[in-house]
């Protein structure tokens, strides 16, 4: 038999197999409805013997458990499928079942509490909060859980499902709902609201805009809408018309404590600093517990500079919240912080806590590993960096195969032929410096080492590219064969002109009156063959550090948002292996369009690497750009502090102190790399 006869035998068998797991899943669901609650559970047992982590199976079985009075087997199947899944709220909304059946009030409180909180969705859970909450007592309380209730209740029983979907991230289903909801209603607010959530939830951000621009043309004075709209438009990096919804909603009520906080974040994105700390200094002296306000202001305070301050407000946050995760995370992030021994037991009585959220526990355990990191306790600092990548990991569901796969996709259709035929027929505006790399690559160094050049602005991480790159794409599930990169062999000149232009317009925003202007987001090395064709007089460079160096740096940092490929050491090594093959690709097919620096010569050799960067941008020499540390611009990078101060080389080699925890990343590094940087 053929290979390929093999894997097409092994398909058919897997299909099968999944098919079979459906129906039992099925057949099972029945029998709880018939109430023959043991031969359901004998069915859903045999799926298990299959599929042991089989989340729907465990959930079923615990609810026939329930039902025929076996109380400890339904409690102790919930424990195996909160292990497998700890976000999954449906097993907290059956735990606080189990516990009411058996009487037990305080405990079924605490369930449905964990339930609504990882998933808001859950109507039954609002319920018996309602139930279980003494309005004589908690009024507030009360008040707020009958009042999601009711938000839930009056939703048609269409878009409850959405939202339950949503919330287990069963975003095409829910889409498929949600558009059937909508051809029907087609003016339905809060089913539009829906349907552009889906849209942020899956990156298509220019779907989510405009849908929500429709739904203010129906109700203009919708203030929900507007506070969502706003919020795409921060996320779309149009942080001017951002601005303006913000201010159209403080407007409307200038009391309003939500649209006062959401205007603050908003000068903090325009750079308005002192403008957003004066709200925060405000949201904090009313409320000395309001965590969240003082989170805030310990960022943006960061953000300018004034670390000891930050340092105040961060200590402020878990002053009002003892779990509250990313205050000490933040507090670690500084890189320069070193934690007291009193905080270092209060963070460990809390990560270790069935009380403390998973997201909280998270941020715990990445503070504990820089804690003990800095205490040269690098067993107890493995340990707690292994433990937080592995609750992110789980998370996140990261597939480092499908990365692999679409990464391949770039070296298969970008070819020499394409650009050749291409030409230089994009925007020709010489305007970007596009960074590019792996995150903890030095990409923040080079950055501040170029904006301190009088002819070069410093921004942000722009989406811009990526935006792009999605919309070329077109609406696809997770699993559906992308159109993208394929799809430009088919850009037109024009296409691509207005595609250039597009992105000079957008990014105009970040600007100050630089000729040139960075974009580092470290993950446009994807997306070189379009930037080549819709801005061929770009540069590029490409941020590159030690393998070792760089991921393990990647691997004990906890990103505000994306780089899911950061959490295991397995996933780490494969993605960087995946970005040297995609470079060299490059190399190959666009010779000299990208500048490589490393990170290592940069260290070593400071002058020389600038006066590189500089001829490659076509700039003067300046010697700002060597006392680039002297330089007082805001930096919104984990890497603040640190290019903050002259070079140093002391985190160079810091991943040689975790070598024995390490193997998983050489390997996944694979043996060529490590040959040649000498990692044995």
């Amino acid at each position: 038999m053929s290979g390929s006869d093999q894997a097409n035998k092994s398909e058919d068998l897997s299909k099968r197999s999944m098919e079979a797991a459906t129906q039992l899943l099925s057949q099972g669901k029945a029998q709880i409805q018939a109430g023959q609650f043991a031969d359901a559970q004998g069915l859903l047992e045999r799926l298990l013997t299959d599929y042991p982590n089989h989340s729907e199976a465990l959930y079923f079985i615990s609810v026939a458990q329930r039902l025929s009075e076996n109380y400890e087997g339904a409690l102790g199947s919930l424990q195996k499928l909160i292990a497998i899944e700890p976000t999954y709220g449906r097993a907290y909304q059956e735990r606080g079942h189990v516990f009411m059946a058996s009487n037990e009030s305080d405990e079924a409180k605490g369930a449905f509490q964990q339930a609504v909180r990882l998933n808001s969705s859950l109507i039954a859970s609002w319920q018996m909060l309602m139930t279980l909450t003494d309005a004589g007592i908690e009024q507030k309380a009360y008040d707020y859980f009958k009042d999601q209730y009711q938000r839930l209740a009056a939703l048609p029983p269409e878009l409850l499902g959405v939202r339950n979907m949503m919330e287990e991230n069963k975003l095409s289903k829910a889409e498929q709902l949600c558009r059937s909801f909508l051809q029907k209603h087609p003016k339905n607010i809060e089913g539009m609201r829906l349907l552009a959530d889906l849209g942020v939830k899956t990156n298509v951000l220019d779907d989510a805009e405009f849908i929500l621009e429709s739904a203010l043309v129906y109700e203009p004075d919708n203030k929900l809408v507007r506070f969502d709209y706003m919020n795409v438009l921060y996320k779309r990096q149009k942080f001017g018309l951002c601005m303006e919804q913000a201010q159209v909603l403080l407007d409307a009520e200038p009391d309003n404590s939500q649209y006062r906080f959401a205007y603050a974040n908003q000068c903090v994105a325009v750079g308005r600093f002192d403008e957003a700390l004066a709200f925060y200094d405000e949201f904090v002296a009313k409320d000395p517990n309001a965590a969240p306000a003082h989170l805030l202001r310990g960022h943006t305070l960061k953000t300018v500079g004034r670390i000891d301050e930050s340092v105040a407000a961060y200590r402020a946050v878990y002053k009002a919240k003892a779990d509250f995760g990313d205050a000490f995370w933040s507090l670690a992030n500084l890189k320069t912080y070193q934690f007291e021994d009193a905080e270092i037991d209060h963070m460990r009585a809390h990560q270790q806590s069935d009380a403390t959220s998973l997201d909280d526990r998270i941020h715990l355990s990445f503070a504990l590993g820089k804690a003990m990191e800095d205490a040269k306790d690098y067993t107890a600092s493995a340990d707690y960096y292994l433990l937080g990548n592995e609750l992110k990991n789980k998370e996140t569901h990261y597939d480092k195969e499908r990365m692999t796969y679409k990464l391949a996709l770039q070296q298969k259709f970008c070819t020499a032929e394409l650009f050749q035929n291409f030409a230089d027929a994009g925007c020709a505006a010489p305007d970007p410096i596009f960074i590019v790399g792996l995150p903890r690559a030095g990409s923040t160094l080079l950055e501040q080492i170029l904006a301190s050049h009088s002819m070069v602005d410093g921004t942000l991480e722009l989406n811009n590219i990526p935006a792009i790159a999605h919309r070329l794409n077109g609406r696809r599930t997770v699993h559906e064969e992308p159109r993208y990169p394929e799809v430009l062999s088919q850009l037109t000149p024009e296409i691509a002109q207005r595609l250039g232009q597009k992105y000079i317009d957008e990014t105009q925003i970040h600007r100050e009156s630089g000729k040139l202007f960075i974009d580092k987001m470290p993950n446009n090395f994807r997306d070189i063959g379009l930037i080549r064709m819709i801005l061929p007089n770009a540069k590029i460079i490409d941020a590159r550090r030690h393998p070792m160096s760089c991921c393990f740096s990647g691997f004990k940092q906890l990103f505000f948002e994306g780089q899911d490929f950061t959490y295991g050491l397995e996933e780490i090594g494969t993605y960087y292996r995946n970005y040297v093959e995609l470079m060299d690709h490059w190399d190959k097919v666009l010779p000299n369009f990208v500048l490589r620096v490393q990170h290592e010569d940069v260290v070593d050799d400071l002058e020389t690497q600038v006066r590189r960067m500089l001829d490659f941008c076509g700039l003067p020499f300046e010697q700002s750009c060597v006392d680039f540390h002297q330089n007082k611009r805001s930096v919104r990078t984990p890497s603040s502090e640190q290019v903050r101060q002259p070079i140093f080389r002391t985190a160079l080699d810091a991943w040689q102190n975790y070598e024995p925890w390490l193997q998983p990343l050489k390997t996944s590094l694979g043996s060529d790399l490590c040959r040649e940087y000498g990692i044995e």
